[in-house]
């Protein structure tokens, strides 16, 4: 049932409601997997549009407090500063747990993440600090970042709402990891420490990002 006309069917009618191809293109690659773990000969043919090219879009020191400003609601204000924290990933911070957090060491730890991509355990920032504390006493659940009482799945909206009232250029969750990095290395710390920090496999993938900004 699955063909080329209706992976084509599939991609318009996603457009048609705002998705953009690097969704589609996730999306229509999962479906795939599942397709091929279920049968390994399956006749099933799948048409993706093509992958678009990495965004680069690096916030300035000026944006991020801009943007940590125009944060509202606790719980985003608290995935900014964890996010600047630990240059996690959206899916790691948004996955932290209370046990995961320790105040004493002053260390969060992100764990391992699904395909062995590197977390480990990063220092608080003071800023992070001071809002883990605050999250913490008024806690409902396991999770870190949670509102009315339950994880918070997606922060995609509620950022993007941020990124507006901040008044600047359109931003992602993933910007604000990679403008970590990118202060990392302007600052002169050695590519090692930061390929470390930023959990890469090993430091020529740090280079190839960040080796320009040094």
């Amino acid at each position: 049932q699955v063909t080329r006309e209706l992976c084509r069917e599939y991609t318009g009618k996603r457009r048609v409601i705002g998705a953009g191809d690097g969704t589609i293109w996730t999306e229509l690659g999962l479906l795939g997997s599942a397709m091929h773990w279920l049968d390994k000969s399956t006749p099933a043919i799948i048409e993706r549009p093509s992958k678009p090219e990495p965004k680069s879009r690096w916030l300035t020191k000026d944006e991020y407090r801009s943007l940590r400003g125009a944060a509202k609601a606790d719980h985003v204000r608290l995935f900014i500063a964890l996010a600047l924290s630990t240059a996690g990933r959206k899916g790691a911070v948004l996955g932290l747990t209370w046990d995961k957090i320790d105040f004493d060491a002053g260390m969060i730890n992100l764990g391992r993440a699904v395909g062995n991509k590197g977390r480990g355990q990063k220092p608080m920032t003071t800023e992070a600090r001071k809002l883990l504390l605050k999250a913490h006493k008024a806690r409902t659940c396991q999770h870190v970042i949670e509102y009315g009482g339950k994880r918070v799945g997606s922060i995609d909206k509620a950022f993007g709402r941020t990124v507006e009232r901040a008044g600047i250029e359109h931003c992602g969750p993933h910007d604000i990891r990679r403008s970590v990095g990118r202060w990392m290395v302007e600052d002169g710390v050695p590519m090692a420490e930061v390929s470390r920090y930023m959990g890469h496999t090993n430091t020529a993938v740090t280079e190839r990002v960040y080796a320009v900004f040094s």
